[in-house]
């Protein structure tokens, strides 16, 4: 069911009007993998007010709008800082479900999942499935109303203050690995699962890898239909790459390092010739990203993905290095220092090195240029010789 759609300026001004008598600022985190409790009162009033998926049914907490007037409330609650509008563009364990989940399902978990009532992690990778996801050799057994997982996740982040994991498991050895996987929503606070941090060159432990040992997850927790799992996970990956694409984990404090002319300028750099080059060049990739982004979703809806998602989770990569190297070269040797003594070094080195997880979370950029050749560029696909046989009969590492 869907609503009237008012014009752009009555919803802007709606929009406004329920902002200025309902927002305040919320305090700092202390873990962006939690949400506080200010949080998600703040996330549930949102959702009451169809503004957190708008272009969801009236059902399902939306308003039924076309993706423009979603603009639009995502624009006034960007002016202000609100979090918790319009996540129907990026809340990947929510479109998931909404797309392929059982409505008694999405009744059980949808609104915690857009309120971040209920946290969520991502079970994908393996040690000897990253780059070919479709190699998991996790695997999932039907044991009357439940299923029972056994195998290693890993480079899971999140996964140590997770309530759920969106989990690809095999479901069947007998056919071609694309076709006997299944895609759950699983439980992770249950004693079938163990956790482990592993510490990144950050210095951070947001990554872990995951054991499942006989872990359970309930057959109506399945989405997509038995061994139809690797079509659901496109889905989720084209929400995970569209957020990627849309914006890199930058410092890891906020300081003038957040923006290049500001830092160029207080640096004495801002008329050096070679700088401003640099900084056109990056400014430029950014709006470039920005404009394909907005193509991507135009060609996305429900429950498919756009394999122009691709370019965007590439491009970013490319722009959080090159503005790492950029920021290093504007304040020169005071890069050589770290610690909260010199938060802005610190947080030049901390964007030095975290621009690598973009390269590979999500899917490696060279995955990336094989889906834009493939999939976008129309070139010949890689030899895949163990694309038709039993995965039984496959090679594995």
């Amino acid at each position: 069911m869907t609503t009237t759609a008012p014009n752009v300026d009555d919803l802007r001004a709606e929009v406004r009007d329920w902002l200025a008598q309902n927002w305040t600022p919320l305090p700092p985190s202390d873990d962006p993998w939690v949400s506080s409790p200010e949080e998600i009162a703040w996330r549930e009033k949102v959702l009451d007010a169809g503004y957190a998926v708008p272009t969801y049914p009236t059902e399902w907490f939306g308003r039924g709008y076309p993706g423009r007037l979603a603009s639009v409330i995502q624009q006034e609650f960007r002016a202000v800082k609100a979090p918790g509008a319009c996540q129907d563009r990026y809340n990947i364990p929510a479109n998931t479900l909404f797309a392929f989940g059982s409505d008694d399902l999405k009744h059980a978990l949808l609104r915690d999942f857009l309120t971040g009532q209920s946290r969520t992690c991502l079970l994908y990778s393996e040690p000897g499935a990253g780059s070919d996801l479709a190699a998991v050799s996790t695997t999932a057994v039907r044991d009357g109303d439940s299923w029972v997982v056994n195998g290693q996740k890993v480079w899971t982040s999140g996964a140590t203050t997770s309530d759920y994991g969106l989990l690809i498991a095999r479901t069947d050895w007998d056919v071609p690995k694309h076709k006997g996987l299944s895609f759950f929503i699983i439980p992770m606070r249950q004693a079938g699962i163990e956790v482990r941090p592993l510490v990144q060159i950050t210095g951070e432990a947001h990554f872990n890898e995951v054991f499942l040992s006989d872990a359970t997850v309930p057959h109506a927790n399945l989405i997509g239909g038995e061994d139809n799992g690797w079509r659901v996970l496109q889905t989720a990956l084209a929400y995970e790459r569209s957020i990627m694409g849309d914006s890199g984990r930058g410092s890891r404090n906020k300081s003038k390092a957040d923006n290049l002319v500001e830092l160029a300028r207080a640096h004495g750099r801002i008329d050096d010739a070679a700088v401003r080059e640099k900084l056109a060049n990056v400014l430029a990739l950014r709006e470039l990203n920005r404009l394909n982004n907005l193509r991507a979703k135009s060609a996305t809806s429900q429950g498919t993905s756009s394999s122009i998602m691709s370019l965007g989770k590439l491009a970013m990569s490319r722009i959080l290095h090159s503005e790492a190297a950029l920021k290093t070269e504007i304040i020169g040797a005071e890069s050589l220092l770290a610690g909260p003594d010199n938060r802005e070094a610190d947080d030049v080195n901390f964007l030095s090195l975290n621009a690598f997880f973009t390269s590979i979370g999500g899917g490696t950029d060279q995955i990336q240029r094989n889906i834009i050749g493939e999939r976008v560029l129309g070139l010949p696909k890689e030899p895949e010789p163990d694309r038709d046989i039993p995965f039984r009969q496959a090679r594995r590492s």
